[in-house]
């Protein structure tokens, strides 16, 4: 078996809901060695590892859904860390990445860093400097799904508006008043009030200022008016 299941962490059936929402740290590296030396360091942190000796594993593994990091060597068998990291953007899923590699280069780190990675570090490296890099992958990685949740929460309030209220949101957020609103929709300024007050309740929004920093996360094709 291709994980070492000795470093798995076993969970009681009452815990599972809680063990899924804890930060995980998958590490992969096909140095027997050097990946349990790395979950051992992790574990002693008191971090939660999984290791695996190939990345075809990791894309295997549920793990991948869990809140966390990944820790990567750069060159294995197979699929390398960074055909991993390119493959796991095309299907979207921005889980932060450390490099940890004993070949790295210049050219190489730029490639990683610009396509997202949280650090790119070379073998030897300095525990607390790996410790370091893991609290900032794991911190981004909580941002980043917080993010997601507000983002998700909105598309879903955005799609209860009807075209109207859609089409007066869109020009309210544009900073536009009452009246030219009106004028251009062809509609009285008492009309686009009371659609403007409904959507703002839709949205959950009290006030201009929360209606538009709700309105930005939206995605681009919700953000335009619809016309029909």
């Amino acid at each position: 078996m291709r994980v070492d299941q000795t470093l798995l962490h076993r969970q009681p059936p009452a815990k599972a809901k809680e063990a899924d929402r804890a930060p995980v740290i998958a590490v992969a590296d096909d140095d027997d060695s050097v990946r349990a030396a790395l979950c051992e360091l992790l574990e002693s942190a008191g971090f939660e590892a999984v290791c695996f000796d190939s990345t075809r594993d990791l894309l295997d593994s549920p793990v991948l859904q869990r809140p966390g990091c990944l820790i990567l060597d750069v060159r294995m068998p197979g699929i390398s860390g960074l055909e991993l990291q390119s493959q796991l953007a095309r299907i979207g899923n921005a889980k932060p990445i450390i490099f940890l590699t004993g070949h790295g280069d210049i050219p190489m780190t730029v490639q990683a860093m610009k396509a997202g990675a949280v650090d790119f570090l070379t073998k030897p490296v300095r525990d607390q400097t790996l410790l370091d890099a893991v609290t900032a992958a794991i911190a981004l990685d909580a941002n980043r799904r917080a993010e997601a949740i507000v983002v998700e929460r909105n598309c879903g309030l955005v799609r209860t508006l009807t075209r109207r209220e859609h089409q007066v949101l869109c020009e309210v957020v544009k900073g536009r008043l009452n009246k030219q609103i009106a004028f251009d929709l062809g509609i009285t300024e008492v009309t686009v009030k009371l659609h403007r007050s409904n959507g703002m309740r839709k949205m959950k929004a009290t006030t201009i200022g929360e209606l538009i920093r709700g309105w930005e996360t939206l995605p681009e094709s919700l953000r335009t008016a619809r016309s029909a």
